[in-house]
């Protein structure tokens, strides 16, 4: 028998503000009036060139620290902050999805299928077609993720068994053996871009074998990808949606956090954490979320009631069923 899964246990009823202010730049249901829209929508390529560039040289200074100095602590550290590398890569890759990365349509797709995509195991165009799924109706009969959203708040037990099988690899390797398979795959888009994945993983391990060892590649990239990322990636997805429900009011479907520095620095980079706003208009670059998260504040769109204060205690509540 199927198990039914539970919506809506983390929606505060009654909490939504009914009206925004006359003079504000954004419509009742919190989309952007066309001109503020126009505005916030210009993708700047040259500065967004620049993320990927960091990412990748933050990555590899990151590794090369903990190859010179060659101490415990230093590996530990390393390998804790690659976590974050694949949240930065794959927080590019998730505007690249977009078509938000690069004006270019074919520069956006081949940075986001070969430089932040697959360096990370995503098969970058079936993200794009779960990922709109997501977007089109979330909680609906073709969300992608909804047994990772459901069943919130769970019990403390519960919760930290999701976070063990994280940690120790156990979800990792359930995924990767999932994008292996790929290579078996009837669909032949499905195969070549499995195939991609493999070549930029075997590159990576062949530079990482010829400048220092393959166990760079292996401890500081293969392995936090199957644990540090799982455990980062399961926190973040469950603080975007976890316990909501389908509504066409985004403020039901969507978590708002106030953001704090050092949750953006390691866990949510790339304004991530303005998620509320990416699901008030998808079509909105990343880089212009904290300006159109003011307005819908200044607006009334958004108020202090319904915003958690921080990470901690949503996760806190995540965690009291």
């Amino acid at each position: 028998m199927t198990r039914t899964l539970r919506t809506g246990g983390m929606v505060r009823e009654g909490a939504l503000p009914a009206a925004v202010a006359p003079d504000a730049r954004v419509s009742a249901d919190g989309h952007p009036l066309p001109g503020f829209r126009a505005e916030l929508r210009r993708i700047p390529g040259a500065r967004n060139a620049l993320s990927v560039a960091s990412t990748a040289a933050q990555t590899v200074a990151i590794m090369w620290a903990a190859v010179a100095w060659h101490h415990p602590a230093g590996w530990a550290v390393a390998f804790v902050l690659m976590g974050r590398a694949h949240a930065q890569c794959l927080a590019l890759m998730h505007e690249s999805a977009h078509r938000l990365l690069f004006r270019n349509r074919r520069i956006n797709d081949a940075v986001g299928r070969w430089i932040v995509g697959a360096v990370s195991f995503v098969n970058t165009d079936a993200y794009r077609t779960a990922h709109m799924a997501h977007h089109r109706e979330e909680f609906g009969p073709h969300e992608p993720d909804l047994s990772l959203y459901a069943d919130y708040p769970i019990a403390r037990a519960s919760f930290w068994r999701k976070m063990r099988r994280d940690a120790t690899g156990v979800t990792g390797t359930r995924l990767l053996r999932a994008v292996l398979r790929g290579v078996r795959r009837d669909d032949p888009r499905v195969r070549r871009a499995t195939w991609r994945i493999l070549a930029v993983q075997g590159a990576l391990l062949a530079a990482s074998t010829l400048l220092a060892s393959p166990f760079v590649y292996v401890g500081l990239w293969l392995a936090p990808w199957l644990t540090v990322w799982q455990v980062m990636n399961r926190l973040r997805s469950i603080a975007e949606h976890g316990g909501l429900r389908a509504d066409d009011d985004r403020r039901t479907t969507t978590h708002d956090v106030r953001q704090h520095a050092i949750a953006r620095l390691l866990f949510v980079p790339y304004r991530l954490g303005w998620h509320l706003a990416h699901h008030a208009d998808p079509g909105v670059p990343f880089r212009s979320l904290p300006r159109f998260h003011d307005e819908l504040r200044r607006a009334g769109w958004v108020t202090d009631e319904m915003t958690h204060p921080s990470y901690r205690v949503l996760w806190r509540s995540l965690r009291a069923g």
